[in-house]
C-alpha cells in the first residue's frame, strides 16, 4: 500500500505562521523529546494540543513480518481510517498531536510498526507509556502465523526475512517472535493468519472495525479439531471431547453439528446442557472484568476431535447465549469441513 509521509515539525510552522504567531517555546518541564533519525520533534500532546481538541482514536498494528500487517492496514483505509505506514515509533504522539489540531478531519488513526531491533522495540514501548499517561485511547492488533506458514510465504516471494541476516529464514522468524514477546501479550486483538486468506483476514478486520460505534466487548466463539492444532489467538479454550463422538453413529457421521439432528445428540448426552449453562455463567463473570480492564475483544475456542460434530453444536449455542446477553458475536467454525 502506498505509504504516508508525514512532515510533524514543518506542519507546526506553517499552523503558526497561518495564526500570525511566533513559533512559540516550550517551558522546561513540557516538553517531551524524541530523537529519530537526527530530527527532534516535540512528543507534547497535551501541551501543544488545545484543551478543545479532540485527540483522535488510534489503532497500532504490528506482529509478524509476512502476517498480514499490509492488509490489515488497507482495510482500515477503506473503512475512513487515516493510515500511516512504518512510522517510527518516537513519532507516534506527534502523529497523535497532529490528528487532535486536524479540527475532526482525522478523527480516526492507524498506524503499522514494526520491530526491527531491540532500539526500534524500546521506543515503541516509551511512546505507549508516553500516550497511556496522557490519557489517549490506544488500541493494538497484532498479526500473529504460525512458523511454517512464515515460511512458505517468504519463499513464495523469494524474500528474506528482515531480521535473519546471515542465517535461514527461520532464525529471522524467531528472533521477531522474541522480539515482539512483550507487544502481543499486550495486544487488544491477536488475530492468527495461518489460515486466512486476504479476503478471510479482510472480514475479520471489517467485523471488529466496520462499525459506527465501538461495543462494549466483541466475541469471537470458534469452533475447531484438536487433530489440526491449537488456534494461537484462543483466549479461552474448552474441551467438549467430554461428549460422546457422533461420528460413531452412521447416521450423524455426514453431517455437521449445525444439523438439528446432531445438535439434538450432542445436547442430550449427560453434562452438555450443565456445560453450557455454567459455561456462559463463567463467561458472564470473565466479561465483567474484561470490560473493566478495558479489554474490547475475545476469542473463545471450542474444541473437539475434528472440529465437526460436537465443538460446532456448542459454538452455536454459546454464541446465542452470549448475543443474547448484549455481546457482539462472531461465529467462526475452522476445521469444519477440512475431513
Amino acid at each position: 500500500m502506498t505509504e504516508h509521509e508525514t512532515h510533524p515539525t514543518a506542519e507546526r510552522d506553517r499552523s503558526h505562521e497561518e495564526a500570525g504567531q511566533d513559533r512559540p517555546q516550550p517551558a522546561v518541564g513540557d516538553q517531551h523529546a524524541a530523537q529519530e533519525n537526527g530530527v527532534q520533534v516535540s512528543t507534547d500532546v497535551t501541551a501543544a494540543v488545545a484543551p478543545e481538541a479532540a485527540i483522535p482514536e488510534l489503532v497500532i498494528i504490528s506482529g509478524m513480518s509476512g502476517a498480514g500487517r499490509s492488509t490489515a492496514a488497507k482495510c482500515l483505509e477503506d473503512l475512513g481510517w487515516f493510515v500511516v505506514d512504518n512510522l517510527p515509533p518516537a513519532l507516534i504522539p506527534t502523529m497523535v498531536e497532529l490528528g487532535a489540531r486536524s479540527q475532526g478531519n482525522v478523527a480516526r488513526i492507524a498506524v503499522v510498526v514494526d520491530v526491527r531491533g531491540r532500539r526500534f522495540f524500546d521506543n515503541l514501548r516509551e511512546s505507549l507509556a508516553d500516550l497511556d499517561t496522557r490519557g489517549v485511547t490506544r488500541r493494538i492488533v497484532f498479526l500473529e502465523s504460525s512458523d511454517e506458514a512464515l515460511v512458505r510465504r517468504f519463499e513464495s516471494v523469494r524474500r528474506p526475512h528482515p531480521l535473519q541476516g546471515d542465517g535461514r529464514i527461520v532464525d529471522g522468524i524467531a528472533a521477531e517472535r522474541e522480539l515482539l514477546r512483550e507487544l502481543r501479550g499486550d495486544a487488544d486483538l491477536v488475530i492468527d493468519t495461518s489460515s486466512l486468506n486476504v479476503h478471510e483476514l479482510r472480514a475479520k478486520m471489517d467485523a471488529q472495525f466496520a462499525g459506527e460505534e465501538e461495543p462494549e466487548l466483541r466475541a469471537t466463539v470458534m469452533s475447531f479439531g484438536f487433530k489440526y492444532g491449537l488456534p494461537v489467538d484462543a483466549d479461552l479454550v474448552a474441551d467438549m471431547r467430554f461428549l460422546p463422538n457422533p461420528h460413531w453413529v452412521p447416521e450423524l457421521r455426514p453431517y455437521s453439528g449445525l444439523n438439528e439432528e446432531v445438535a439434538a445428540y450432542v445436547f442430550n448426552q449427560p453434562g452438555a446442557k450443565e456445560f453450557l449453562d455454567r459455561y456462559a455463567e463463567l463467561l458472564r463473570l470473565i466479561a465483567a472484568g474484561y470490560r473493566r480492564e478495558g479489554k474490547r475483544y475475545v476469542t473463545i475456542a471450542i474444541g473437539c476431535t475434528g472440529g465437526k460434530h460436537r465443538s460446532v453444536a456448542m459454538s452455536e449455542k454459546l454464541a446465542a447465549r452470549l448475543a443474547a446477553e448484549g455481546v457482539e458475536t462472531v461465529i467462526v467454525h475452522r476445521d469444519m469441513g477440512r475431513e
